[in-house]
């Protein structure tokens, strides 16, 4: 008999891993999560970003209860934000950014995620250069969102002036960009990567240019934040931020999990999901540095008088990002 109760003390080492492990992950007993609202815009990129930190459970295991919330354009996502329905937004930081240009509401960009244009260009196949793009439709979300002012400034590039040489349809997100490119509603449109593969294979379309490849930093993919929220919930900010880094982190270093979160998102080729994967793990920074220059290029893009004379300075709140940085965690993370 006593045997048998030492036998019941004795706690294998592996499943007492496991238990201190699912304890750690968990918030303290009696204490309830912090929900926070967090707005998105479009698929990819920072949405399978987004997966891998569900699927690593990142949030949960520092307390929050983060409650994502899809709107199909910039435009609305930056209203849901003035309207107080989220409190943060981790997508088109350019259309965030136009609330502070605008003079509406006080926020500030605490990360930039992806400092570089990522899409892609996307036409019928019938056009071949940049003068056939003349008098052509080419499909946004809504106007005002990102994918509104890039494309704006991207036919720039090609010595095209948007409010003359082109018309500007207002479609929606990626998918129905798609939809209204191989049914030939309209002759151009952004793609995002890990949507790429189904325009091409339909035949109708091929891509005119990969905006990557244009050489200057621009703050596309980032988290904002209400300056108010940063000021009264500094610490759930933080914890809050401080999950996105841990979250490119395994991104870049777990490709397993990446890879399950594209596969779940449909991307079950492959070698179409580890081209995906490779894309949006080069671009995604290790720290996310809200950086004048790429922040600057974003305002710039806005395009409206105000915009003019904004200073990217004035639209950075770099001092949680500085407070991880200084603890340490960063570092650890990567070994450093």
């Amino acid at each position: 008999m006593k045997k048998e109760v030492w036998m019941d003390k004795r706690i294998p080492g592996l499943l007492l891993g496991v238990l201190l492990s699912v304890w750690i992950a968990m918030p303290a007993a009696g204490q309830t999560p912090t929900v926070i609202s967090l707005g998105y815009s479009g698929s990819g990129i920072s949405t399978d970003l987004r997966r891998v930190m569900e699927k690593t459970r990142l949030w949960h295991k520092r307390g929050l209860d983060v409650r994502p919330v899809y709107f199909n354009s910039g435009t609305t996502l930056t209203q849901a934000m003035l309207g107080g329905h989220i409190v943060a937004s981790d997508s088109d930081v350019p259309a965030q950014l136009n609330l502070k240009v605008s003079g509406i509401m006080d926020v500030s960009v605490v990360a930039v995620t992806i400092n570089r244009l990522e899409h892609f260009f996307v036409v019928r196949s019938a056009i071949k250069s940049a003068e056939d793009l003349r008098g052509k439709k080419v499909a946004i979300s809504r106007f005002g969102s990102a994918s509104d002012v890039t494309t704006r400034m991207v036919v720039r590039f090609w010595r095209l002036d948007p409010e003359k040489d082109l018309a500007f349809i207002q479609s929606g997100n990626t998918p129905t960009r798609i939809a209204a490119l191989v049914s030939g509603q309209v002759d151009a449109a952004l793609v995002s990567p890990d949507s790429l593969h189904k325009v091409i294979a339909s035949g109708c379309c091929r891509v005119f240019a990969d905006l990557s490849e244009i050489p200057f930093d621009y703050a596309r993919f980032g988290i904002v934040m209400p300056a108010a929220f940063i000021k009264t919930q500094r610490d759930t900010a933080r914890k809050f931020l401080e999950s996105y880094i841990e979250g490119i982190h395994i991104f870049k270093t777990r490709p397993e999990v990446a890879l399950e979160a594209l596969k779940e998102d449909g991307l079950t080729d492959p070698q179409i999901a580890k081209w995906v994967y490779d894309r949006i793990s080069k671009s995604l920074r290790e720290v996310p540095s809200p950086e004048p220059k790429g922040i600057q290029a974003a305002i710039d893009s806005i395009g409206t008088p105000k915009a003019k004379g904004a200073q990217a300075k004035d639209y950075i709140d770099s001092s949680l990002l500085d407070e991880i940085q200084k603890s340490g965690y960063v570092a650890k993370l990567y070994g450093k």
